[in-house]
């Protein structure tokens, strides 16, 4: 066998740099929690029953939304629209949670409007008896 004086292909060369494919940015994930509390909190305000589990959810949805905000201001992350609408949909769930418990607690202490009420039910009650 003689020896051949050819350079093998690629065995004097540097190798060449493999790529390296970019980091994806990534989405807060306190600003897509603030969505989903703001999400959750809202339909459970509308519910009327699950008012004050909405106003809980609401208030975290709020500070959720205030972190991923700050958060998506920094390199690699994402997310800032993400947490204005969790922001937006968490501070309406507030506010409509305070306005139903003040509209409750004005209706509760109104004498007339809970004798009303009474009457109305009795009325319902007696008529489903006959």
């Amino acid at each position: 066998m003689a020896a051949s004086h050819e350079p093998v292909p690629g065995a004097g060369t540097p190798a060449r740099p493999v790529p390296s494919t970019p980091t994806r940015a990534k989405t807060s994930a306190a600003a897509a929690f603030a969505l989903v509390f703001g999400v959750a909190g809202l339909l459970s305000v509308l519910t009327a029953i699950l008012a004050w589990i909405g106003l809980v959810l609401g208030i975290i949805g709020v500070i959720l939304g205030i972190l991923g905000f700050r958060m998506a201001g920094r390199p690699g992350v994402t997310g800032r629209l993400v947490a204005i609408g969790g922001l937006v949909l968490s501070a309406l769930a507030v506010l409509l949670g305070l306005a139903l418990a003040a509209g409750m607690t004005t209706f509760v202490n109104n004498e007339d409007a809970v004798d009303r009420l009474q009457e109305r039910v009795d009325d319902l009650r007696d008529a489903r008896d006959r």
